[in-house]
């Protein structure tokens, strides 16, 4: 729990304190209750786990669903109307700003044909998805890679790989500096600039 607070920290310039965190970042309380939904459904009382998992939605604003693996230190960033699929699976030290979706691809008929396969997008390790961002299908989010702010992703990404725009592409290789909004600090603000 102290690694889970701390990397938030560190990601978040808003975050004061530990405590402040636990007590108000939704994105916090929608992973402590995505962790119980999914033992229920791991133990296969998938009742009861879509329950906490409603619950959960109805009390951040975030819908993850509780067959979703999600790995260590997931930061969900302000999070409302965050969607995550149940096929979905989340590696370490992942970033993912409010509206994101990790969506499937599949037409809602033929349900049957779609149980148990694999639908949702795969994050690995350290990616940033922006707010807005729409990552969908079966594909994979290569390591450190950053998805832009609105893109639509529907095509596997390299590691490092910066996608933007609608249909997404890859405009370059991400830095390992962390940048959540895409703004190079270096540069100035002309608008605004004394």
């Amino acid at each position: 729990m102290n690694e889970f607070l701390e990397s938030i920290i560190e990601r978040d310039p808003a975050a004061k304190s530990k405590l402040a965190v636990i007590l108000t970042y939704p994105g916090v309380k929608a992973v402590f209750m995505h962790k119980i939904a999914n033992f229920f459904a791991i133990a296969k009382f998938d009742l009861i786990a879509r329950i906490i998992s409603q619950f959960s939605r109805f009390m951040t604003g975030i819908e993850i669903h509780p067959k979703a693996r999600i790995g260590k230190n997931l930061f969900i960033d302000h999070g409302m109307g965050v969607v995550i699929g149940e096929t979905s699976d989340i590696g370490d030290n992942v970033t993912i700003y409010h509206m994101v979706t990790l969506g499937g691809i599949s037409p809602s008929i033929n349900s049957n044909d779609q149980r148990e396969v694999k639908r949702h997008p795969s994050l690995q390790d350290n990616v940033v998805v922006g707010s807005g961002a729409q990552v969908l299908g079966p594909i994979t989010v290569g390591k450190n890679a950053k998805i832009g702010a609105n893109a639509v992703v529907t095509k596997n990404v390299p590691e490092n790989g910066i996608m933007i725009g609608i249909p997404a592409k890859n405009v370059g290789t991400a830095t390992e500096e962390f940048k959540p909004y895409g703004i190079n600090n270096d540069e100035k603000n002309e608008e605004f600039s004394e």
